[in-house]
């Protein structure tokens, strides 16, 4: 099994930028600056047609702020997930309680909602209360990845967790760092925690991806 970038990209240019530096899959959103929210319909059949190889896995969050869903968001979201499945290869979702623990019946709701589209939990999980039982629950409930820094503010802060996650899920769910990740530090975390996929934007301070970035990570990670 080979090592994996999966690149964070929030615009068009970004995108085009790690396609063109051999992205095999990407994460699509926009407003990086909150932290991504759900992409635009235009946006995301836009990438299909211009990249029809590309694992595009889309980011589903209605709004900026905490992770704790009313009703008519959870709603809005698997709405949001339905209008997207027939141009993306993969959904990333993620939702909490009052009490910081994983919302299951929202989670179950929008996991259904993805139909047979691997589901990612983003870094919700990091502001979880109990990241192991999260880890179980995520699994429990048919996700296939989560993504997260270890509950730090960067991926290699919280090498230890990572590490801790990974061994814990095996070879049921797919522990996918990201936070902070870049060239200089990429192989570093995934040799560290058994990882085989990192996440990053690769992204200078104007937010959009640098395909040279992109081709730097990749060669470590895959040298």
């Amino acid at each position: 099994m080979k090592r994996l970038l999966e690149v964070c990209t929030g615009n068009l240019q970004s995108v085009i930028a790690a396609a063109e530096a051999g992205a095999e899959r990407i994460e699509l959103c926009s407003a990086l600056s909150l932290d991504g929210l759900t992409p635009s319909l235009g946006l995301l059949k836009t990438v299909r047609q211009l990249y029809p190889a590309l694992k595009i896995h889309v980011l589903i969050r209605p709004r900026e702020g905490n992770f704790i869903y009313t009703e008519k968001e959870v709603r809005i979201m698997e709405e949001d997930i339905k209008a997207s499945l027939p141009y993306a290869d993969g959904i990333v979702i993620g939702a909490l309680d009052t009490e910081g623990n994983i919302d299951m019946e929202a989670t179950r709701r929008l996991v259904k909602a993805s139909e047979d589209k691997p589901v990612t939990f983003h870094r919700a999980f990091d502001v979880c209360r109990n990241p192991q039982k999260a880890l179980e629950q995520i699994i429990h409930l048919g996700c296939k990845r989560i993504l997260t820094s270890g509950q730090q503010p960067k991926a290699e802060q919280g090498i230890a967790l990572l590490k801790e996650l990974q061994q814990q899920a095996g070879d049921r769910l797919i522990i996918l760092p990201g936070g902070g990740v870049n060239e200089k530090n990429a192989r570093l975390i995934l040799d560290q925690t058994g990882c085989m996929e990192i996440h990053g934007s690769a992204s200078g301070d104007n937010g959009v991806t640098s395909a040279d970035t992109v081709r730097q990570i990749l060669a470590t990670i895959c040298g």
